[in-house]
C-alpha cells in the first residue's frame, strides 16, 4: 500500500477498503456486456424449462425468437430509447453546449472535484433527460481527464454513471411519462384501470423527488471517499474524434446543394413546426414529445442542416451497443412470456407473484422494488421492464383494494426506481459511456456497485414509508 493509499484510507474510512474489494471482484468475474446478456439467457431458458409448465426445447426457441422479430417484438420501443440517447447526445455536442462543457472541465484541481463535477452534471441533466445526462457526464469526464494526467479515468467515468441512477424519477421516466398517455402501448395502468397516472402522482410525489436527493447526497459523499490512489490515463483514441471543424467553402463558391446544406433558416422552421406542435398538443410530455423537443432544439442550436446531420450521425454510432443487445434482451422478455399451454403461467408471473406473496397494502410497494431490481437484471429497460412486471403489480394493488390513482402511480415509481437502482450493475445503459471513454466495464463498474447499495437502502426506506403518506 503506497503512503498516499494509506493517508487516504486513514482519513476517510471504510469507503476506500469496500471500493476496492468491488473493484478487484468486479475486474475478476464480471463478462462483457454482451456475454452477460447472453449468459442471463441461458438462465431465464433454465429457470422456464425447469418452472413453466409444459415448457419445450422447440416452444422456448419460438418464443425468443417472437421477443426478437415477432408480433411482440421490442422493436418500436427500442428505436425510442435509441432515439432519445442520440438526440440527446447531439444536444450536448451542439457548439454552444460543448464549449461549456470545456469551460466547466477547466474548474476542478482534483480528481475527486472533478468526479463530482462529473456526477453532479449527470444527475442534474439525467432529470430533465436520461439521454442527456447519460452521455453529459461521460463528455466532461473527458475533458477532465485530458486536463488532470494523474486522475483514474475510471473513476470519473463511473462517477458520471451514478448521476444517471435518478433519472427515473425525472422529466424523462418512461413509465411515468407512459402513465400520462391513454395511446402508450405500456401504459399498465389505463389498459387494466382506464386510469390516467399524471406526473404530479409520480416524479413530483415526495417518496420520489425526497429520496431522490437523499440519493445524489449519500452518493456525492461516497464519490468524495472512495478516491483511488492509482491513475487509469485515457486511451489516446479517445481524443481522435475531437477533429477541428471542416473548412466552409466561401459563399460565392458553393453550389446549389452545398447553399441548401448551410440554409439555416431550415432548421428554425423546423424548430417553429415542432414547438408549435407541442403547444397544440397542451404541451404532452411523453417519450415522443422528449425526443421532437431534443432533436429540433438540437437542430437549432447546431444552426446549419448540415453540422446538424453530421452532429446526429456520429451520435449515432454511439447506440451501436445498445443496437446490438436489444434484440437479445427482446428474446429475455419472449421467454420470460412464454406459455405453453392455456393453464400455464409464464415466468415472469410466477417470479413477480413469488415476490409480492403476502403482501399487504404497506409492503407491497416495497416488495414491488426488490423485484423489479431482479427483473432489470434481465430486462434492462424502463418501458420492456414496465411491460413485463406491471400488469402483476398492478393486479396485487388492485387485489388489496387499492384503485386510487395515487397508489397505482406508487406502484409504478417503484418499479421505475428499481429499474434505476439495478441500472448500477446491469452494464447495459453503462455501454454508450464505455463507448465514449473506449474503456471496458470492469474499470468502471466496481465503483457503481457502491451507488447500486446506497440506492438500495435509501428506496427501501421510501417505499417503506411511502404508503402511511398517501
Amino acid at each position: 500500500m503506497t503512503t498516499r493509499q494509506a493517508r487516504q484510507d486513514a482519513r476517510r474510512g471504510l469507503m476506500p477498503h469496500l471500493t476496492r474489494l468491488c473493484v478487484r471482484y468486479v475486474e475478476r468475474f464480471m463478462p462483457d456486456p454482451y456475454l452477460f446478456a447472453v449468459i442471463l439467457t441461458v438462465i431465464v431458458v433454465a429457470l422456464a424449462a425447469l418452472l413453466v409448465k409444459g415448457a419445450t426445447g422447440a416452444g422456448m426457441l419460438k418464443a425468443w425468437y417472437g421477443g426478437v422479430w415477432g408480433s411482440q417484438n421490442i422493436f418500436t420501443f427500442a428505436f425510442q430509447m435509441v432515439l432519445i440517447l442520440v438526440t440527446g447526445y447531439t444536444l450536448a455536442e451542439a457548439p454552444v453546449l460543448k464549449r461549456a462543457i470545456v469551460h466547466i472541465a477547466s474548474k476542478p484541481k482534483n480528481q475527486v472535484q472533478g468526479a463530482l463535477l462529473c456526477f453532479g452534471l449527470s444527475a442534474a441533466l439525467s432529470l430533465l433527460n436520461w439521454g442527456l445526462g447519460l452521455v453529459a457526464g461521460a463528455l466532461v469526464a473527458r475533458q477532465v481527464a485530458k486536463r488532470l494526467a494523474d486522475a483514474h479515468f475510471g473513476y470519473l467515468i463511473g462517477a458520471a454513471f451514478m448521476g444517471f441512477i435518478v433519472w427515473t424519477q425525472g422529466l424523462s421516466s418512461s413509465i411515468a411519462l407512459a402513465n400520462t398517455d391513454a395511446n402508450s402501448p405500456i401504459n399498465v395502468i389505463h389498459k387494466m384501470t382506464g386510469k390516467l397516472v399524471p406526473l404530479t402522482l409520480t416524479i413530483f410525489q415526495p417518496y420520489s423527488w425526497v429520496a431522490a436527493i437523499a440519493v445524489l447526497v449519500l452518493l456525492a459523499i461516497a464519490i468524495r471517499r472512495m478516491e483511488p490512489a492509482q491513475a487509469l490515463e485515457p486511451d489516446h483514441a479517445v481524443f481522435e474524434e475531437e477533429k477541428e471543424p471542416v473548412a466552409v467553402a466561401p459563399v460565392d463558391k458553393r453550389t446549389f446543394a452545398e447553399r441548401l446544406e448551410n440554409l439555416w433558416i431550415l432548421n428554425v422552421l423546423v424548430f417553429i413546426a415542432g414547438i408549435t406542435y407541442f403547444w397544440l398538443s397542451s404541451f404532452a410530455l411523453n417519450i415522443s414529445s422528449m425526443i421532437m423537443l431534443f432533436t429540433i432544439t438540437s437542430a437549432l442550436l447546431h444552426r446549419t442542416p448540415i453540422r446538424f446531420i453530421r452532429a446526429f450521425s456520429g451520435a449515432a454510432k454511439v447506440s451501436g451497443p445498445l443496437l446490438l443487445q436489444y434484440p437479445l434482451y427482446g428474446g429475455l422478455v419472449g421467454l420470460l412470456g412464454y406459455v405453453p399451454t392455456e393453464s400455464g403461467k409464464p415466468l415472469q408471473t410466477l417470479l413477480a407473484e413469488t415476490l409480492v406473496t403476502g403482501a399487504n397494502e404497506y409492503t407491497l410497494p416495497l416488495l414491488t422494488f426488490v423485484g423489479s431490481i431482479i427483473i432489470s437484471l434481465f430486462v434492462p429497460s424502463g418501458g420492456g421492464h414496465w411491460a413485463v412486471q406491471g400488469p402483476i403489480a398492478v393486479d396485487s394493488a388492485l387485489a388489496l383494494g387499492q384503485h386510487s390513482p395515487a397508489y397505482l402511480g406508487l406502484i409504478s415509481m417503484s418499479v421505475a426506481v428499481g429499474e434505476g437502482v439495478a441500472n448500477m450493475i446491469q452494464p447495459f445503459w453503462l455501454l454508450p459511456l464505455l463507448a465514449i471513454a473506449k474503456l471496458n466495464v470492469r474499470q468502471v463498474m466496481g465503483f457503481t456497485i457502491i451507488a447500486f447499495l446506497i440506492g438500495c437502502m435509501v428506496s427501501s426506506a421510501a417505499f417503506l414509508i411511502a404508503p402511511y403518506a398517501l
